[in-house]
């Protein structure tokens, strides 16, 4: 995990430090990141994959308001891409939205629909829980919408449900994924081939779920969160993040005037 943020390295170093009687909080510690020059800066992603313009139907978003307490009670979908010496590579991911486990994947060179449906079909196989009602989330991509792919959720009573407009926040948990495993883990430099990028890729979700503690998680693994039900997951509303994006923006503002 070359690219760890400040907070999750505290929470798993912070026995040590107990042990070995220094004293240095969570703040402190990010500032000697600072100091040492370790802090990593995110990048932009600017490649779109989502074609929501086509002629099939578009279903209604079943998870605007529903509360979240289990495992496999609803899987957030989503493409991204990552970039080779030999081209664009493409990403299919599927992740239970409780635990944040990523649960199906697949990799390609093309942005074709049945590379989505290989990454639904492993997430379908390796099921926990295959006895609960299901629902499916994703963005209204050409892929989800497609008959194949609805007739492979509807074939395994897997409820369906989309974002209604073009806002991250509607499948923020998938976009959040995403993120991750370019920032963390070093899959948004250039790879040198696809062999290369499918071998990384295995190695940095397998360190995800069983190593990573997840914030949102109270610092669990999401292996461990997708076993163990009984803890209250952190949540971000909305309205406490655009407030946040509102106050940056006027902070902004008034330095330049």
């Amino acid at each position: 995990m070359t690219r760890f943020g400040t907070k999750k390295t505290y929470h798993l170093i912070k026995p040590q430090l107990a042990r070995l009687d220094i004293k240095c909080g969570r703040d402190k510690l990010h500032d000697i990141l600072r100091s040492e020059g370790m802090l990593i800066k995110k990048k932009k992603n600017y490649m779109r994959t989502t074609n929501s313009y086509h002629r099939f139907y578009k279903h209604p978003n079943l998870i605007k308001d529903l509360n979240i307490n289990r495992a496999e009670q609803v899987w957030a979908s989503d493409i991204t891409y990552l970039r080779s010496n030999q081209g664009w590579l493409y990403l299919s991911l599927i992740t239970d939205v409780y635990s944040k486990q990523i649960v199906g994947y697949q990799l390609s060179d093309n942005l074709k629909t049945i590379n989505c449906i290989n990454a639904l079909k492993t997430a379908i196989k390796n099921r926990k829980y295959p006895d609960r009602p299901l629902i499916h989330h994703s963005d209204r991509g050409f892929q989800y919408c497609s008959p194949d792919y609805i007739e492979t959720l509807e074939k395994n009573n897997i409820r369906i449900s989309m974002t209604t407009k073009h806002d991250p926040y509607e499948n923020a948990v998938a976009e959040r994924i995403n993120g991750t495993l370019k920032n963390e883990f070093d899959l948004g430099d250039r790879l040198p081939d696809q062999k290369n990028a499918e071998r990384e890729l295995r190695k940095a979700i397998w360190i995800y779920n069983n190593l990573r503690p997840h914030e949102s998680c109270n610092f669990l693994t999401p292996r461990e969160t997708h076993t163990n039900e009984n803890i209250e997951l952190k949540k971000w509303p909305i309205r406490f993040r655009k407030k946040k994006e509102e106050n940056i923006l006027t902070l902004n503002q008034l330095c330049h005037t």
